[in-house]
């Protein structure tokens, strides 16, 4: 079966979140496993600690609404004694409300980082694992832009999500403090209908709840859109984020070629979309606003205008009064939380979204290629084995159709082995050696105890010292001054010897044949028992690569070398030469020794 036939996963949006990040908070490692330390005690602690302080937000309204109605009665009866007092019990409230906000704060923001951080390192163990970073990009699917999806919708999945869970409790403690307020306040005032007196306790509760049930009511409706353009905006944020740091990537070649003006016209259409999403997204704001902005300045007065006429009536007093209104607006705030997190709720959700695509696109490229009864390529590693050997290795492509043919092949030690033909099979066929290129069918063995190395077109270079870019993929400190100096000085680069310890982006410092030079002063230092070389000289001159390839046989003669290249030096320093011809939609090998004479087929 065919990954573009795989189905994705179609459970809760809910269920799928969780599956992914409650790992955090259950206390399982990054891979699933129960944690044996600490950390899952830690984090309950955290959060039973936001728990308490989120209480204690929600007293502080409390006291400030039993406040304000003392206040209002020492004024209305003119007591400068209480009114004294109501200063200095504003200033505990206020002491209490410092040190109660900063804590919360605090804990939070722990607990957010520690949630990000075990989900970030979750889903780069997942995607930088196995070439799976590769071989996803092959999936069809919506996983684009993995680095905006780990970098930037993680980070608002995990914060929101403890921000909207934080302000949801806070409401509902909130409205379970000031419905019990709101309800003794109300009193049970006496309602004549048809001649009939009835007692109505509690009826500034249900004007509370009908008035904030149909506010929220048309927030809801009006605020689909917004929902909507809330994930338009994000796509086009993620596509034109990935745009420029493709030209920041290939930033040389562009100048080179001068495609600046090409590339700021593709920029462009992509900060169109950005534009189109924003205006989108605006649009659908201004009508939630519509709404909001009279829906604000009424839950300011209405609860006042309700209350008033018992005032009016005598029936309470002003400090009552404005107890009343403050716990009308705290009750319909608290019931507002829907209205007032619309925005910051959908944004959350198209990040999850982002998020899961990114996931569940790996979990099923490991069920398309781990998966049993599935026809995958094999690549072991024997220790009867002294040869590398192909036994009915078939090459595909993703979608199941057939690239390569089935061959069979050996490759002895010491060998030189030169691969010519459709340069896309034989690229395809050094990353099925190499593991990160499983669709197809057939085995590869390797001999086992022997070092591998695999020298691509470009050398990957990371933003480090030089040194680390010379030992990658292992640490810096495994080179040592003499051994990178003598390295450098081999291969051409001795004028790099005093930058063995500098930092910089040395993919763009070094030029194209430099960085050439670069990977072969790796292979000196690796010294490996087989090599493979991607068209790693074709950016050198004739006479830099007759050098390079000298020093090959100079330096590891007894290595294996296979080597992918259709420059006519190459030949000289083969035995062997594997011709991958294309025939109508597939390629087939064939052998023939370094020269014009050709022998048998490897493979009909």
């Amino acid at each position: 079966m065919s990954i573009a036939s795989r189905t994705p996963d179609r459970s809760g949006f809910t269920r799928r979140f969780l599956r992914l990040a409650g790992g955090f908070w259950a206390g399982h490692s990054r891979s699933g496993e129960l944690s044996s330390d600490r950390r899952n005690w830690t984090v309950w602690l955290l959060a039973g600690a936001l728990g308490l302080l989120t209480v204690g937000q929600v007293v502080v309204p409390i006291l400030l609404n039993l406040w304000s109605q003392h206040l209002f009665d020492a004024l209305e009866q003119r007591s400068m004694d209480r009114f004294m007092l109501m200063i200095v019990a504003a200033g505990g409230i206020i002491l209490f409300n410092i040190a109660n906000t900063i804590l919360h704060l605090r804990v939070k923001r722990r607990l957010q980082l520690g949630w990000r951080t075990w989900l970030t390192q979750k889903l780069l163990g997942d995607w930088l694992t196995r070439g799976r970073q590769h071989q996803v990009t092959y999936l069809p699917g919506d996983h684009d832009n993995p680095d905006g999806r780990i970098a930037e919708d993680i980070r608002i999945a995990t914060e929101a999500a403890i921000d909207l869970a934080l302000s949801l409790s806070y409401c509902a403690l909130l409205l379970i403090s000031f419905t019990n307020i709101l309800w003794r306040l109300s009193g049970s005032p006496e309602v004549t209908l048809a001649g009939n007196t009835v007692h109505v306790p509690g009826y500034l509760l249900y004007i509370a709840l009908v008035y904030a049930a149909v506010g929220t009511s048309i927030a809801l409706l009006m605020g689909k859109p917004l929902v909507r353009a809330v994930n338009r905006r994000q796509g086009h944020e993620a596509s034109f984020r990935f745009g420029l740091a493709r030209v920041r990537e290939n930033a040389q070649d562009v100048a080179l070629l001068h495609g600046e003006s090409g590339e700021r016209e593709r920029l462009g259409v992509l900060f169109g979309g950005v534009q189109r999403g924003w205006n989108g997204q605006t649009h659908a704001l201004s009508n939630m606003m519509i709404f909001s902005a009279a829906y604000s300045v009424l839950s300011a007065v209405f609860p006042i205008l309700v209350a008033s006429p018992s005032y009016i009536a005598g029936a309470i007093s002003l400090g009552v009064l404005m107890q009343t209104a403050q716990a009308f607006q705290q009750t319909v705030g608290a019931l507002s939380w829907p209205i007032d997190n619309l925005a910051r709720a959908a944004e959350w959700k198209a990040s999850v979204e982002r998020v899961l695509g990114l996931h569940e696109a790996l979990q099923r490229l490991d069920r398309e290629i781990d998966g049993q009864g599935t026809e995958r390529i094999t690549v072991e590693r024997s220790d009867g084995e002294h040869c590398l050997s192909f036994r009915g290795l078939s090459i595909a492509e993703p979608d199941g159709r057939r690239v390569v043919e089935p061959f069979d092949l050996e490759i002895r030690p010491g060998e030189r082995v030169l691969i010519v033909g459709d340069p896309a099979a034989a690229v395809r066929l050094f990353r099925a050696v190499a593991r990160v290129w499983p669709w197809g069918g057939g085995s590869i063995v390797l001999p086992s105890l022997t070092r591998v190395f695999f020298m691509a077109e470009r050398p990957y270079l990371p933003h480090d010292t030089l040194r680390a870019a010379l030992s990658y993929p292992l640490g810096a400190e495994t080179v040592g001054d003499a051994a990178a100096a003598e390295a450098l000085e081999r291969v051409g680069l001795g004028h790099l010897r005093a930058r063995l310890d500098e930092s910089d982006s040395w993919d763009e410092v070094l030029a194209v044949s430099e960085q050439q030079l670069l990977g072969f002063a790796r292979l000196l230092i690796r010294r490996p028992d087989w090599i493979f070389l991607e068209d790693a000289t074709d950016s050198l001159d004739p006479r830099t690569e007759e050098a390079m390839l000298r020093l090959i046989d100079s330096e590891v003669p007894d290595a294996t070398l296979i080597t992918i290249g259709s420059h006519p030096g190459l030949e000289a320093h083969h035995r062997r030469k594997l011709v991958l011809e294309r025939c109508d939609d597939t390629v087939r090998m064939r052998e023939e020794p370094c020269g014009d004479r050709r022998v048998a087929a490897v493979a009909e």
